[in-house]
């Protein structure tokens, strides 16, 4: 897969998301395998991040949709959501000139110097004083460093193994885009919500505008984002119209195609944009959508790591997923059938639902270099899913 679908991708989109979790496959491979097949994540690593994992020419990693990877042509927009002060940055910036007088600004000189840096690489600058605590625990040092890097004063990247890396803004996005200059708040929430059009296609303000996470708290209400909606409108980008079900109007992008059959397979991660917006991905698909990472063993009702499964127009099920690596065998830990499907949904038999299902999953697996697909029997379609893999 060359690096031209990549770009199309994270410009058409705007945001990739980043997550630690590797039960399955990172949160960041999962929505172009989804769309566009198998394909190998160290060249889309290499995209993202440059071949050292250190630098990239066209991208910058922010949080514009939670953590994410970001087209660079994003940044006069991202730059005064960096810049403004939150209720996080305000303790942050106190707590550290209280404990650590002049740590930051050592730090963002250490950084400066030399860049690009892991938080372990400076810890000098400020010794821990007991042992290290639990996983939020950060250093002094890891704190200033998150402090500069929202703030948009260092720029953040990665490494192979995942870990954030630090760098001045020159190196990590470039003398150009780091010399450019910002967008105003009110310009930069308006290019965002055009952006969202569209990569959303059709859906309420609200949806649009979670795209690039404008309503996140103490930010806009739902009740700002009218004018911006009606700019969009006011320049062709969109139509005001109704969808069948909804309760409110939605915009639909201008040029957005329809498909005359949905015959595409794929499996959602929690972190794709599909599954985002709860309320659209059950007004759209019908189905009630929650992560179970956090929540413990005896009560989770689906699993640990569930993916949607979509089969044409419809989420048809949902699986929970492990690849086991030493074993090379990805585990289906739990199948379930979904029982609530959109209006006007035709149902499909459990036994074609499952031999769909055993396609993408051993597409999946070979993608992810494991020999085998074994399913557990936990679930209401675990028994004929078993038996298509057979």
């Amino acid at each position: 897969m060359r690096e031209a679908h990549f770009d199309g991708y994270l410009k058409r989109q705007g945001v990739l998301q980043l997550d630690s979790v590797n039960v399955f496959a990172r949160a960041h491979y999962m929505p172009l395998f989804s769309r566009l097949g198998p394909y190998d994540t160290a060249a889309l690593d290499d995209y993202l991040w440059g071949p050292a994992h250190g630098h990239a020419a066209h991208t910058f990693e922010h949080w514009g949709h939670e953590a994410t990877v970001m087209p660079l042509e994003l940044l006069p927009a991202m730059l005064p959501r960096m810049r403004r002060n939150t209720d996080w940055s305000t303790w942050i910036r106190t707590k550290l000139d209280s404990e650590q007088p002049g740590l930051i600004d050592a730090v963002r000189a250490a950084v400066d110097q030399h860049g690009p840096v892991v938080a372990a690489d400076l810890d000098h600058l400020a010794p821990r004083e007991g042992p290290k605590g639990t996983w939020w625990d950060y250093s002094h040092v890891k704190s200033a460093l998150e402090y500069l890097f929202v703030r948009g004063e260092i720029a953040g990247s990665r490494r192979t193994n995942f870990a954030r890396t630090y760098d001045s803004l020159e190196r990590g996005w470039g003398a150009t885009a780091a010399a450019a200059p910002a967008m105003t708040l009110a310009e930069g929430r308006q290019a965002f919500f055009d952006h969202a059009i569209g990569a959303v296609g059709v859906g309420t303000v609200e949806d649009i505008a979670d795209h690039f996470r404008l309503l996140a708290p103490k930010s806009l209400t739902a009740a700002g984002l009218g004018p911006f909606a009606d700019s969009a409108v006011e320049r062709g980008l969109a139509e005001w119209v109704e969808v069948e079900g909804w309760p409110k109007p939605a915009l639909l992008a201008t040029g957005a195609a329809t498909p005359a059959r949905a015959t595409a397979s794929a499996l959602l991660s929690p972190f794709d944009p599909v599954c985002w917006f709860r309320p659209r991905l059950e007004r759209m698909f019908g189905v009630e959508y929650r992560i179970e990472i956090y929540t413990p063993a005896p009560k989770r009702i689906y699993g640990y790591y569930c993916l949607l499964f979509l089969l044409g127009d419809a989420i048809v099920a949902r699986v929970d997923l492990k690849a086991d690596r030493k074993a090379s065998t990805l585990i289906v830990a739990a199948s379930w059938r979904e029982e609530r499907l959109a209006p006007g949904v035709r149902r499909r038999p459990d036994a074609v639902v499952a031999a769909a299902l055993a396609d993408e999953l051993r597409l999946a697996a070979a993608w992810l270099g494991l020999g085998d697909v074994v399913a557990e029997p936990r679930g209401s379609l675990a028994a004929e899913l078993a038996r298509a893999l057979r």
